[in-house]
């Protein structure tokens, strides 16, 4: 049994990669901008995004590219090893994201719990050179990130309708399954911590037994 190979990571890259995460449909609308290292696979982008979405990492994801050359359409994210044609996609720490992220590409979507259906736009802005500092990093944003499991963006609209309304039969119910409370329009980027992905890689894939 080969060891599972490790996604590369740096943490004070020479160049650093400026995305726009935008959560469509949301109101108000949810947004994150991340510098991360150039050198980052899709895998540590993952990471990145839910980190500073605000998400708990609970679900499967996928990232959706064009290929500005050939116009083909690739997947990545984690591939099934028992059923490998029923959702075939590439796997997402060999795949590095300047492969994709660069000017003249068109967006990319990536998209996390297949059932609520969270589907994000990328947007590449810009590449430069990095200051020395550590990577990833979110320099702005707005707007809190929606709870996990509330239903998508149908159900995060019903949910945000309820909680607002003290006569609702609902509303103590879902303000204690938030915790107590939930402001949409609450949003810090020093609220932020990014995990390593390397880290995060190892945790998930820990008792898969085999190399990837």
């Amino acid at each position: 049994m080969r060891a599972v190979p490790k996604p590369k990571r740096a943490t004070k890259p020479e160049s650093a990669c400026q995305v726009l995460i935008l959560l469509p449909n949301t109101d108000p609308l949810v947004w994150r901008r991340v510098q991360v290292p150039e050198s980052y696979s899709f895998w540590d982008l993952h990471v990145a995004i839910q980190d500073a979405m605000g998400w708990k990492d609970y679900h499967l994801h996928e990232f959706t590219v064009v290929d500005s050359k050939t116009r083909q359409v690739n997947r990545i994210g984690i591939p099934d090893d028992e059923i490998p044609s029923e959702r075939p996609c590439l796997a997402g720490w060999k795949v590095p994201i300047a492969r994709y992220l660069h000017h003249g590409m068109e967006p990319v979507r990536y998209r996390y719990d297949f059932g609520d259906d969270w589907e994000h736009t990328l947007e590449f802005e810009a590449m430069g050179p990095a200051d020395g500092g550590t990577y990833p990093r979110c320099v702005a944003g707005a707007s809190a990130c929606p709870p996990e499991d509330v239903g998508g963006t149908h159900g995060y609209i019903e949910f945000l309708r309820i909680i607002r309304d003290a006569g609702h039969p609902e509303h103590d119910e879902r303000l204690q399954w938030i915790g107590g409370s939930f402001d949409p329009h609450v949003f810090t980027t020093t609220s932020i911590t990014f995990d390593n992905p390397r880290e995060r890689w190892q945790t998930a894939f820990a008792d898969r037994g085999r190399a990837v």
